[in-house]
């Protein structure tokens, strides 16, 4: 038995000093020692992160068997080569370290073994980190889209990596998004991709398989109390609120915002009329089967809407920018000011503020610059007195100013105010009422807009409304 495993070895070995074998036995070592590293993120099963799926499941393996398939490959060519040449040994060496091939062989893997385990202990780990990180999807290979890695940044979600909400887990929805990423990929080589990116997403991954990770839509949460402070654009910025107590989960008045459109068998379909799907003149409600309600919009027939995409209501469908959102320029700065960014005290901040917003501008260089200065220079002239005994307040605001352009707006990229639709609500975009308009089914029922079936209005721009006192919060 050893005499015939020395017969097998000693022309292996002989033959196997060349560089095709060579490679394919460092490519052996590599796959093997990166598979030992990832080794424990696949005993529980499939590894959730997508890049590890990947990795594990798809690289590895065809860098492994890229090398099995190299090393026969270079000993059949050593071989022939040999007899072509007449240079293969009648007797071969002995199977000790005086044999020079057998030296070569060894030195050649503890070589590359010894490397690939320092390289693999290193890069494994960090490699699918840093894939996964805010900077490689943000800049690294999408900085075309800036204005999204923005928005995404001072989002509820920006401790969220990337992958979670448009990959999500296992490796077969990695291989999607990949494989739709080549002609991305070609269009910023080449310069081809539309400016502003559009939206929504067709191709993005179901809600359900994603969002619901973290968010359970039937464990309804409880309503709330929102207060949203205004600023008019007077002399003195008059500070008033509007309170809105908001039927999130509903009660044995209501359904809720949530119960009525996710509550356990409730099934809501539509139809769009545009891309962007503001339009929406087909919806079909049903639950669990039954019931099943069709709610046209006035002057439409069913007939007309046949062509149009028929989607499952979804998180996605009201939530549309979860973790991109855009504020418009009156909230944003509405927003600045009860954070006290921007001083209330300084005459007409609110109405100069908005004026250098939505001015036009090339570039977000120029427009910080045009902002700050103008801002400055407004101060100066007007307010020549307010200038020197408040100066750190306007420094402070128009840096304020700034920094709420920076965020909304990127002329580079065609993204204005108002470029992305956000449908939560209804006051800057048709949000609700895109199917709330009162469009009644065959039988008599109509999606309502009545306001207090979604909130109920407890003070509108009230300098100090009643209802904070008594609650004791103002």
């Amino acid at each position: 038995m050893k005499n015939r495993l020395l017969e097998w070895l000693l022309p292996v070995i002989f033959l196997s000093n060349n560089w095709i074998s060579f490679l394919g036995i460092a490519l052996l070592t590599t796959a093997t020692v990166f598979w030992l590293f990832l080794l424990p993120s696949t005993w529980q099963g499939n590894p959730d992160h997508p890049y590890l799926g990947i990795l594990s499941f798809l690289i590895l393996p065809g860098v492994f068997f890229s090398g099995l398939a190299l090393v026969p490959v270079g000993l059949s060519l050593r071989l022939r080569q040999a007899r072509k040449r007449g240079t293969f040994p009648d007797k071969l060496p002995s199977l000790d370290l005086n044999n020079p091939s057998l030296r070569r062989l060894l030195v050649f893997l503890a070589v590359t073994t010894g490397a690939n385990i320092m390289i693999a202990s290193q890069l494994s780990y960090r490699a699918v980190t840093y894939m996964d990180s805010v900077a490689f999807c943000g800049t690294t290979c999408h900085s075309v889209m800036q204005p999204e890695y923005a928005a995404y940044q001072d989002s509820p979600h920006s401790r969220v990596e990337c992958s979670k909400c448009h990959i999500g887990p296992g490796a077969d929805w990695f291989v999607r998004s990949k494989l739709s990423g080549v002609r991305q990929v070609f269009a910023v080589a080449f310069n081809t991709y539309s400016k502003p990116i559009p939206t929504p997403v067709y191709d993005l991954r179901p809600a359900r398989e994603t969002c619901e990770g973290c968010h359970w839509p039937q464990k309804f949460g409880a309503d709330r109390l929102r207060v949203t402070d205004i600023f008019a654009d007077d002399e003195t910025n008059t500070h008033s609120k509007n309170v809105l107590f908001m039927r999130l989960s509903g009660t044995a008045s209501g359904p809720g915002i949530h119960r009525a459109h996710l509550a356990e068998g409730v099934e809501i379909r539509y139809r769009a009329a545009d891309p962007q799907r503001q339009k929406i003149p087909w919806v079909e409600y049903s639950r669990n089967g039954a019931d099943r309600r069709l709610y046209l919009a006035d002057g439409v027939e069913e007939k007309q809407t046949g062509s149009m995409e028929t989607r499952l209501m979804d998180c996605m469908d009201c939530h549309t920018r979860p973790s991109h959102s855009f504020e418009s320029p009156d909230t944003a700065v509405n927003r600045a000011m009860a954070a006290g960014r921007i001083s209330p005290s300084l005459p007409f901040a609110k109405k100069t503020a908005l004026e250098l917003l939505q001015a036009t501008y090339s570039s977000n260089s120029e427009a910080s610059s045009a902002i700050r200065q103008r801002w400055l220079d407004h101060y100066r002239k007007q307010h020549p007195d307010l200038f020197k005994s408040k100066s750190a307040e306007i420094e402070r605001a128009a840096q304020a100013l700034v920094e709420i352009f920076n965020r909304n707006v990127f002329p580079e990229m065609k993204v204005t105010w108002g470029t992305y639709p956000n449908h939560i609500g209804h006051n800057e975009f048709p949000g609700c009422f895109r199917c709330h308009d009162e469009r009644a089914s065959a039988g008599g029922k109509t999606i309502t807009m009545d306001c207090n079936n979604c909130h109920v209005l407890l003070a509108m721009e009230e300098t100090i409304p009643k209802i904070l006192s008594d609650l004791g919060v103002q």
